[in-house]
């Protein structure tokens, strides 16, 4: 028995108020006798379709509901989780399937000192991996993009070049140092994911690109460079600081790179990696996510294992235990610059551990890879009955006799009237004409909103 816990970032260092669909991916982890901690009952539909998947009995599951504290059932309020109640119901569920000592892990998705509580509270300490570290507020250093550029200058990882800086004075003259060298620089918040937290800062407007992974661009005045680095930051420091709370990177960007990433699994007695994957961005927003990562050169391939086993032994040291993910990129020249860690269970997990190792088994012959998408912007899907409805009408649900076909990830959620539903969803395929196939089909039925509605 695992109890897992659907939280998200904790809302002391980033403020996320609903997003309840999006943890409900922790249900792709759930697994007979298991005990799921969630902010709202688990949307029916998806639980049928995801157990169906996994293998797993829905009527075996323990699902338990936090009681709904500040953010409602949007979000689960970290101060719920030591609420008597929920401790009570939890022991309940325990005492009825041998106690404490049935339980073999404490598993949340953000590694948030409230879990450490949660645990304590339980008397489970001992089975929350890292809980010492964690409870003092480990998860909010290891997750910070500042702090990486520390650990990996003691990792030993190569990083492009850059700077840590804490105040605007500091971020223009950094700024301007950069631009000596670079005609573009990324501009990255500490706490922030999918490029939402990073800004691509252009001088030269050639390098101006939404295909890399920041969300925000600015383009710099060409007549007086250093009044418009003044004025940049005169005008974005407290977004890029979250209002000074925290310090700010600056990168040098490298144009036409790849971006990969490496994940690793630590545990006390050691670290074992366990999938690269490659991300997409298109019109700078993350748009496609691809595992496995099998068309990399033996020499990069080693530089990124490498780079990514010595990052990952430094976050060990530190007292980190869990998932962990190294993204970096990949240069048109074949050099692995790393850019950021993930030390928690991050989006990548459910679309390679699950997906593509539980279900699909993508490395069996015949291999298939799976490729995760975001709903595009110009498609229109009114609900999550029509989009389940239009896979089984064009035969696109994922067949576990072909091992292809499309897993939607999340519940789908009804959006507001006027717009579209937006969530992810993963293809399956063996060939790229087989996931193109699949994406023109699905583009052609959603594309125009009048079909989206038929």
């Amino acid at each position: 028995m695992r109890i897992i816990i659907a939280n998200h970032i904790d809302p002391s260092i980033r403020n996320r108020t609903d997003l309840w669909a999006w943890t409900q991916r922790a249900l792709w982890g759930a697994r007979n006798g298991d005990i799921v901690v969630l902010c709202a009952p688990p949307d029916p539909h998806f639980l049928r379709y995801a157990t169906a998947l996994t293998g797993t009995d829905p009527s075996q599951l323990h699902l338990v509901t936090v009681p709904p504290g500040q953010f409602g059932h949007r979000l689960l309020d970290p101060q719920m989780l030591t609420h008597p109640a929920l401790i009570d119901q939890v022991r309940s569920v325990l005492a009825g399937h041998g106690g404490t000592r049935a339980v073999q892990e404490v598993w949340a998705l953000w590694p948030s000192a409230s879990v450490a509580r949660f645990a304590t509270a339980l008397g489970l300490a001992e089975k929350l991996p890292g809980a010492g570290f964690l409870a003092q507020g480990g998860g909010e250093l290891v997750n910070n993009k500042t702090v990486f550029r520390m650990l990996a200058a003691t990792a030993g990882a190569p990083v492009a070049a850059g700077t840590v800086v804490r105040d605007p004075g500091e971020a223009a003259a950094a700024t301007q140092r950069l631009l000596e060298n670079a005609g573009a620089v990324v501009v990255k918040q500490a706490h922030n994911g999918a490029g939402v937290g990073n800004e691509l800062l252009v001088a030269d407007p050639s390098l101006a690109t939404g295909h890399a992974g920041a969300r925000h661009q600015h383009q710099l005045a060409a007549t007086n460079l250093i009044e418009g680095i003044a004025a940049y930051w005169s005008e974005r420091w407290t977004w890029a600081s979250a209002d000074g709370r925290f310090p700010v990177v600056l990168e040098e960007f490298i144009p036409d790179a790849r971006t990969v990433y490496c994940e690793q699994h630590l545990t006390d007695t050691g670290i074992q990696p366990t999938e690269m994957g490659e991300l997409r961005y298109t019109s700078r927003r993350l748009s496609h996510e691809s595992v496995p990562l099998r068309d990399l050169t033996p020499a990069v391939q080693k530089q990124l294992l490498d780079g990514s086993a010595r990052l990952a032994a430094t976050y060990r040291d530190v007292g980190y235990r869990g998932r962990l993910s190294t993204d970096a990129i990949v240069t048109p020249q074949g050099q692995v610059l790393f850019t950021e860690v993930n030390a928690q269970v991050t989006g990548s997990w459910h679309i390679y551990e699950v997906f593509a190792h539980h279900v699909v088994h993508a490395n069996a012959a015949p291999e298939r890879t799976v490729t995760e998408s975001h709903v595009p912007a110009h498609w229109t899907i009114p609900d999550g009955a029509t989009f389940h409805r239009t896979l089984t009408e064009l035969g696109l649900g994922y067949d576990p006799a072909t091992r292809t076909g499309v897993i939607v990830s999340m519940p789908i959620v009804d959006p507001p009237a006027g717009s579209g539903a937006q969530f992810t969803f993963s293809t399956v395929y063996d060939t790229p004409a087989a996931h193109d196939a699949i994406w023109n089909s699905l583009d052609t039925r959603f594309a125009a909103p009048c079909r989206a509605a038929a």
